[in-house]
This record gives C-alpha cells, structure tokens and sequence, in this order.
C-alpha cells in the first residue's frame, strides 16, 4: 500500500480522472477491479469504467462488490461501511466515498448524452431561459448529465484489440491522452503503472 502511493507520489503529473475503456468482447470483473483499485492507490480521484457493450453498466453491482473485495484484500480498507448510491436515477454510475470516486458508463453516455443536452438546451430556448448566444463549451458541458461532477478524463486507458474508443465520452476526450495497451485480462501492476509512467513523461500541447 505505501508502494503504491509512493509511486504515485514519484510521477511527474498524475492524472486527475482516468477512463478505462475495454473494447475485448468478454470483460472480466476482477480484472477490472484491480485497475480501479490499482487507480486508488496511486491517488487518482476519479475513475470511470466503460465497455461498449454496457456489460459493466448492467452488472454494476457485481463489479463494485469485487471493487470493495479487492479494496480489502490489497490496500487493507473496509470501504463497504461507505454509502454506496447510484450517482443519478439512471443508474449511470456509483459513487465510492473511499478514496476514489468511480462512475460505470455505457455508449448512451456518450452521443445520446450529447443529444439529450441539445434537446434541453433548445427547451431552455424555446421558454425562453436561454438565447442561442448562451451556448459555448461551459453550457454545453453542465448541460452533460452522465458526467455531473467529474472533470474531463487526462488519460484513457484502452483496452482490446480495436483502434478506437468506441463511443467513450466524445465530447469530453478531446484533450484526452489515450494510451493502447492490448489486453485488460491478467494485466500486472507493472503494466498499470508504466502506462501512467508514459503519461507523466507525455509533453501535451493542448491542440497546438
């Protein structure tokens, strides 16, 4: 446990939110549950969980109850005395008070989530709340229901064989750095944390 947040500590930037995104067509919980509790440990605050066929979304329960096994098994922390609640009524994520805060998501998360804002925004219009001029990249992004609360990922982890995120988040990775690795399944620590070790050493230059 002091390991690893002493590695965290050792990194030149640690990235604030961290998407791990599995693009294989089989997930599998416990290995999932090691990279967000492996996230924990190194100090990162916020996690987000995605699959692009929504199994971890669905199966939120099972995933979080390995979550809270591992939390206990590796880092010695009892987090099932925390309140666990869903994040909003929809069920899009959950939310640990240990530590970390996690959120699962789904592809309805991404562009229908973008729609979904459009179409509340165009209301506000139409009562005349808001006016078209209103719109820019701040409202459009409190206007984000599947994210409220969480700032943009730093890093995407992406897992699989397939070169692309496959409809994780679109409007919020945009400045996002995005590190392939080729498999969730067995991943080590090691592999975990030279990923962050290759991020810390990324130089980012926002689009210029």
């Amino acid at each position: 446990r002091q390991r690893w947040r002493a590695d965290g500590r050792a990194l030149r930037k640690l990235p604030v939110h961290v998407g791990l995104v599995v693009t294989e067509e089989e997930p599998s919980y416990a290995d999932m549950a090691s990279l967000v509790v492996w996230c924990m440990a190194v100090g990162i605050s916020y996690v987000s969980v995605y699959d692009h066929n929504g199994i971890f979304k669905r199966n939120n329960s099972r995933l979080m109850d390995e979550i809270l096994k591992q939390q206990q098994e590796l880092l010695g922390l009892d987090c099932s005395k925390y309140t666990r609640e869903f994040a909003n009524h929809d069920k899009t994520g959950q939310v640990l008070n240990c530590q970390s805060t996690l959120k699962v998501l789904s592809p309805e998360d991404g562009k229908a989530d973008i729609v979904k804002a459009a179409q509340n925004f165009c209301q506000l219009v139409a009562q005349q709340q808001r006016t078209h001029s209103d719109l820019d990249v701040n409202m459009l992004d409190n206007l984000l229901s599947s994210t409220n609360g969480f700032p943009d990922p730093d890093l995407v982890l992406k897992f699989g064989p397939v070169d692309s995120t496959l409809g994780f988040l679109p409007w919020h990775i945009r400045l996002t750095e995005i590190i392939s690795l080729p498999s969730h399944l067995n991943i080590s620590y090691e592999d975990f944390f030279s990923a962050l070790h290759h991020y810390a050493a990324c130089e980012q230059r926002w689009g210029k």
